[in-house]
């Protein structure tokens, strides 16, 4: 079992993210990595670095196509391997945000999707963005997703956020997920849960 804590700041075009290793009851322990992600770009790509001061690459992670909200997501590893790719299921997320975990070479069917826990939650918050001026104000009920296996339908992970004004969020993967997936491509999944919530 691994957690990690994802922490997000926004600036007017670039989302920063701090990212952590995380102790059995969710204390933040060394920073592992650091990330900047564009804001409003029509292709995503960001890398992930050791550090702030952006020493080495830890991975990259690159959409498949530009405009396309069901677009598959590769990440790649600092010497341009493969390690994991992501999928964001289109017609499913319009009510409820759902993504798709595939094991590398394996894409025919996910090994696990990350689904916003609360149904009721996810329309609200939908309902929340369009309302006039009040949109416009972060969304102050705290929302989650599980990590459940296409298998056995089991809960192998979450993803849930822990403060209401601010984007910091708790990621925790069973053994069971991370035998089948690279670690960072779990932590690829939660920058991207923050960061194309809206879409």
């Amino acid at each position: 079992m691994k957690q990690f804590v994802i922490e997000q700041k926004a600036t007017m075009l670039i989302n920063q993210y701090r990212l952590y290793a995380a102790d059995a009851g969710g204390g933040k322990q060394e920073q592992i990595g650091f990330a900047e992600q564009k804001r409003f770009s029509f292709k995503e790509k960001f890398e992930v670095f050791s550090d702030e001061q952006k020493s080495s690459v830890l991975f990259t992670v690159q959409a498949r196509k530009a405009l396309d909200f069901g677009s598959r997501y590769d990440i790649y590893d600092a010497k341009g391997k493969t390690i994991g790719v992501l999928g964001k299921a289109f017609k499913t997320s319009l009510l409820r945000s759902t993504w798709q975990i595939f094991a590398v070479g394996q894409e025919d069917q996910p090994i696990a999707i990350a689904q916003e826990r609360h149904r009721g939650i996810a329309v609200f918050r939908r309902l929340w963005t369009l309302l006039p001026e009040v949109g416009d104000f972060p969304f102050f009920i705290r929302y989650h997703f599980d990590f459940i296996a296409t298998g056995d339908q089991a809960v192998v992970g979450s993803f849930n956020k822990t403060t209401r004004l601010y984007d910091h969020y708790l990621l925790h993967a069973e053994d069971s997920l991370l035998q089948q997936t690279d670690w960072r491509t779990l932590i690829a999944l939660g920058i991207m849960l923050d960061a194309l919530q809206g879409r």
